[in-house]
């Protein structure tokens, strides 16, 4: 509690300030000179730095600094020296193809590096910082690939995306046959295990003879008679033992019933050709092609 009495501490002389919290009376000191010198010396140290440096917003811009420092233009220089720095390099991506820059050590190194950093800045956000990928972000370090593993693929999908906005990107589309009522439930569940057998996985004969001649008229189309998939129009293989979003018959039935498909973006839009080559061999040389 805090009482409003104010009277002299018996034992240290010294006057409390009133405030008592469970027997505990507050004594009235004065803060320590060396903190107080501290504290002014911020004060100024604060009042120096909003005049020398930006500091103020203002209705159509902001104050400018003695100074004139810039963060924005600094930055706009560094990008110019590493261009200046990269040059030489950089022109030898250009006018190399993919194939010519695995072939020569040197700029496969360069583009190595360089695809590293553009990589763990871009794409480990959903890829994973090796690469590995995540349920429903693909696994960049093995041999499976949605629509191919080529040099010229994979820089395919990094310039142009998955389902993104752009006119050239890759697109394809798994119906979600449960949800907009192309199946009922009870086909549904017998594709499924239809799918688990095709994987070399014990399934229902009974519902695999019932969804034979579903498998047939709706997704041979795609993933083929024997459901090995095809990367033209990106359809996975459905015998291997790799799944993009999860091979139990939960994840398998959602699949079938919603549809998903994941959206990669369009980094062209972004990149310059030079750094799509670069991530693109860097994607490749560490994959298991």
């Amino acid at each position: 509690m805090t009482g409003e009495n104010r009277e002299t501490d018996a034992v240290t002389g010294v006057e409390t300030t009133g405030h008592e919290w469970d027997g505990i009376r507050e004594l009235d000191n004065p803060l320590p000179r060396w903190w107080l010198w501290v504290f002014w010396a911020c004060v100024l140290f604060s009042i120096g730095y909003w005049v020398a440096m930006p500091a103020w917003p203002g209705v159509s811009g902001y104050t400018k600094g003695l100074l004139g420092q810039s963060d924005r233009r600094e930055v706009a220089a560094s990008l110019v020296d590493l261009r200046a720095l990269r040059g030489a390099e950089s022109g030898r991506l250009t006018s190399a193809s993919l194939e010519q820059i695995e072939q020569d050590p040197e700029l496969q190194t360069y583009a190595l590096a360089l695809g590293q950093s553009v990589f763990g800045d871009n794409c480990a956000t959903c890829h994973g910082a090796g690469g590995a990928g995540a349920k429903g972000y693909a696994n960049l370090r093995d041999d499976v690939w949605l629509w191919g593993g080529s040099l010229e693929d994979i820089r395919h999908t990094i310039e142009f995306g998955i389902r993104s906005e752009d006119p050239q990107t890759r697109m394809s589309a798994m119906p979600a046959f449960g949800r907009d009522g192309l199946l009922q439930p009870a086909q549904v569940a017998d594709l499924t295990e239809y799918v688990v057998g095709l994987s070399g996985r014990p399934a229902s004969k009974a519902a695999v003879a019932r969804a034979a001649p579903v498998f047939a008229e709706q997704c041979v189309s795609c993933h083929g008679p024997a459901g090995k998939g095809d990367q033209a129009v990106g359809a996975p293989d459905l015998t291997d033992g790799d799944w993009l979003y999860g091979s139990d018959r939960a994840s398998i039935s959602a699949q079938i019933h919603n549809g998903r498909g994941g959206v990669m973006p369009a980094w062209g839009r972004r990149f310059d050709p030079q750094t799509i080559k670069a991530l693109a061999v860097y994607i490749h040389a560490n994959s298991g092609q």
